[in-house]
């Protein structure tokens, strides 16, 4: 299952939580309170768990491409460079996007 569909799964998780929690506040039904406050906050433990993993991967990338761009240049590689200079920026674009 790929980090997008587990942060989808995680947000409709939420959202039911949300609906479980709010009725049983509404009828007074405590324990259906509960349970939906737990579901609710698995999730966003969900949905957090997966936006750590594309930050990992876009760091990785960050780093990688740094390392090639660095490589290219002192080569004078100007393809490498600009290769590395690439997945450099992708890495830090998908870091900041799941913040």
């Amino acid at each position: 299952m790929s980090n997008a569909s587990k942060r989808g799964e995680g947000a409709a998780e939420e959202f039911g939580g949300k609906v479980k929690e709010t009725v049983g506040q509404v009828i007074g039904d405590e324990q259906m309170e509960a349970e939906g406050r737990g579901r609710k906050l698995e999730g966003q433990a969900k949905q957090e768990a997966a936006k750590a993993a594309e930050r990992a991967k876009g760091k990785k990338d960050e780093v990688v491409g740094a390392v090639k761009n660095r490589i290219g240049a002192a080569i004078d590689n100007e393809q490498m460079e600009a290769e590395g200079k690439a997945r450099e920026l992708s890495g830090e674009a998908r870091q900041r996007a799941n913040e």
